[in-house]
């Protein structure tokens, strides 16, 4: 296992998990799903991204704190905790005193409370969280259909999240359920685990610093919201502390599914369609329709927002998507706003003064102008872009300048995971990797050399079948430093297909 900092959780680990048998997954910065199809890559990635919608959406005092009210009567806090959670007020939020720095508020006094907060509240984050995975596969609650189907014991996936660099203790997340839908959630904090306030941001100490005041200056006093006052602090300085607790799940996720270049060319026409018969809606006899996976409905719903948000607005400054586009697609991706806010899409190719339609450029177009109005409109640094088969539709030449685009992306600090089959991008990820041992001097006379990648920057993971038992087992592909490739399984299928042209080749000169 490798060192982690404060922003990552060493390990994801899956078991019975749809077609997974079992798997232990260190995520970094660039990190890599290969396999066969049929095997998992899909379901891991929706799940990390399930994972991230979960925990970046509950954001400060989004918690589900609210373990304090028990059959709508609020629970008494005990004398000693009360006198504890005051003295820590007064001391850190006098009106005589401003904090130097934010970071440096320590809250092991309150410790005890903040680790109670998340304790007490397993039971809500388990019940939220099945609402997430399940919206996101498009299961509704129905837990149970996740489980691999050869076992009835259950699925279970836990992730790690080290107490600081270089520790052996982690804070851990579990998470299980069965196959008949029954599931739990528990999160165990170290004793020795350090608590500290910041990172928040200012609005955030703010509205803290507002409560603690509250506190303070009601002291003594009887009435209702007096209550409350206490628990709203605890359940707020717990919320700022959830970042220590999940890492980069603390983080926004956004995901571009494999069937994108379809969505692009519909979804106007899908849109439409609703739009036309809603008038209808009460008119109409019940009908069934089709339920959208949360991964797809997020999509669709993130395309068309950008009918609000203008080509000019920038939110990387690498122009990241500026990159894709004259390196890889050789032309620029526009968003036309309409009357309706709704928006269109077109492509304007290098030297054309005219703008096609998007059905009307190309399929490697098509695939990946989400990517580029990501990175232009809505990705921001430490968050993560989740992109299936980046390689879809793009001839190996630009699988491979595709690849070295995302590894800027990586280095403009968004992590990036993908799932693949492309043997051409794992081993131009694997030349990245190589060339990082170069002195930067030394690259220039290397053919894409303002982009590399550190070897803890890459992980590389392979979704083997097994039969027993029988599913999928992921393991990590390290770099080989002879062959300079990640060993997946894809030269097998060169020499298979070598050994056949020679098969028929020794008959064809039998039969002469």
């Amino acid at each position: 296992m490798k060192n982690s900092s404060s922003q990552s959780f060493s390990e994801l680990e899956v078991n019975d998990f749809g077609p997974i048998a079992r798997a232990k997954v260190e995520l970094r910065p660039m990190t890599v799903f290969v396999g066969p199809s049929n095997t998992g890559k899909s379901y891991l990635a929706i799940l990390l991204y399930a994972l991230h919608r979960f925990f970046s959406g509950v954001g400060m005092f989004g918690y589900p704190f609210s373990f304090y009210i028990q059959d709508n009567k609020v629970q008494k806090l005990s004398k000693e905790n009360s006198n504890a959670l005051l003295r820590w007020a007064k001391e850190i939020f006098s009106e005589d005193i401003e904090p130097p720095n934010i970071s440096s508020i320590a809250l092991d006094p309150v410790s005890g409370l903040i680790r109670s907060a998340f304790a007490r509240s397993d039971e809500e984050m388990g019940h939220a969280l099945v609402k997430e995975i399940g919206r996101c596969f498009g299961i509704g609650n129905e837990t149970g259909k996740l489980v691999r189907k050869e076992n009835r014991n259950g699925l279970r996936l836990v992730f790690r999240k080290p107490v600081s660099n270089n520790s052996k203790s982690f804070v851990r997340n579990e998470f299980t359920a069965s196959a008949r839908g029954n599931y739990e959630f528990n999160m165990a904090i170290p004793e020795q685990m350090s608590m500290r306030l910041g990172p928040v941001s200012r609005r955030d100490f703010g509205s803290i610093r507002h409560m603690a005041m509250d506190l303070v200056s009601s002291a003594g006093r009887k009435s209702e919201r007096r209550k409350y006052e206490p628990w709203e602090l605890i359940s707020a300085l717990a919320s700022s502390q959830l970042h220590n607790m999940i890492g980069p799940l603390n983080f926004p996720a956004f995901y571009l599914p494999a069937d994108r270049t379809g969505v692009m060319h519909a979804h106007n026409v899908v849109v439409s369609a609703l739009i036309q018969h809603a008038p209808m809606a009460g008119l109409r006899t019940a009908a069934s329709t089709p339920t959208l996976s949360g991964v797809l409905a997020d999509f669709l719903e993130q395309i068309i927002a950008l009918g609000n948000q203008p080509h000019r607005m920038r939110r990387l400054q690498d122009n990241l998507g500026e990159r894709i586009e004259k390196h890889v697609l050789r032309g620029s991706v526009h968003t036309d706003e309409s009357e309706s806010g709704y928006p269109s899409f077109t492509f304007q190719p290098q030297g054309w003064k005219a703008r096609l339609p998007l059905m009307n450029a190309s399929s490697m177009v098509s695939e990946l102008a989400p990517v580029v109005l990501y990175l232009r409109h809505i990705v921001l640094p430490e968050n993560i872009l989740i992109v299936e088969e980046p390689e879809s539709h793009l001839h190996p030449a630009m699988q491979v300048e595709f690849t070295r685009q995302l590894a800027a992306v990586v280095n403009s600090g968004v992590r990036v995971i993908i799932t693949t089959h492309s043997e051409w991008l794992l081993e131009e990820l694997a030349n990245l990797v190589h060339l990082s041992r170069l002195p930067k001097a030394a690259r220039k006379k290397i053919d894409g050399d303002d982009v590399a990648l550190s070897p803890d920057q890459v992980g590389a993971w392979l979704f083997e079948p097994k039969s027993r038992p029988k599913g999928s087992v992921v393991k990590e592909i390290p770099l080989d430093e002879e062959s300079g490739l990640f060993p997946s399984g894809f030269s097998d299928v060169a020499v298979a297909l070598h050994n056949k042209w020679a098969d028929i080749s020794s008959e064809i000169e039998e039969k002469r």
